[in-house]
């Protein structure tokens, strides 16, 4: 199926959101907005398996470690491949917070959508805790949260487009 000149030019309109309309929302829409889930927390002292059977019922790829109520660190998916994984630990009996990120970087609720796509590319993280006034744990920004955000702006039409037909793609034989 071939598009004409009309058609190609409303797909295309369609595909890129009005520059005003995204770029307002990127720079003007508050984090805590935007993330509505509650975070996923754990106590200091937590091991290391209850960490990770939490991150895994509640399909999360992080848990944020609190002291009291101050932050004293993220566990995350890449600090069990990177900390946990080949290691010699009992994970029944290891806190979490031996193997956790500590003092991670946050963001005040407020904080721009922009921002925090900025900061997440520039530092590569993928989880960053969001805080209120007084240092509080408010909710965790994710990558995924902030993608699926911004996928609301182009058309679920485009999105769900079926590959360029014309395009040639290699296949793992080499054709």
């Amino acid at each position: 199926m071939s598009l004409d000149g009309d058609d190609r030019d409303r797909l295309a309109e369609e595909e890129r959101p009005g520059p005003d309309e995204l770029q307002s929302a990127l720079a003007n829409d508050a984090l805590g907005d935007v993330i509505q889930k509650a975070p996923l927390a754990v106590k200091v002292g937590t091991t290391i398996a209850e960490a990770i059977r939490r991150m895994q019922s509640e399909h999360r790829g992080y848990v944020v470690v609190l002291d009291g109520h101050n932050i004293a660190g993220i566990f995350t998916e890449r600090d069990v491949l990177m900390r946990v994984a080949g290691q010699q630990l009992d994970l029944e009996r290891t806190p979490v917070d031996t193997c956790m990120s500590r003092n991670p970087v946050t963001l005040p609720v407020e904080a721009s959508v922009a921002h925090a796509l900025n900061l997440m590319v520039v530092e590569g993280f993928r989880h960053l805790p969001l805080v209120n006034d007084t240092g509080g744990l408010v909710a965790v920004a994710s990558m995924r949260d902030l993608m699926e955000y911004l996928s609301d702006f182009f058309s679920r039409d485009i999105i769900n487009l079926p590959p360029d037909p014309r395009a040639t793609y290699r296949t793992r034989e080499g054709g």
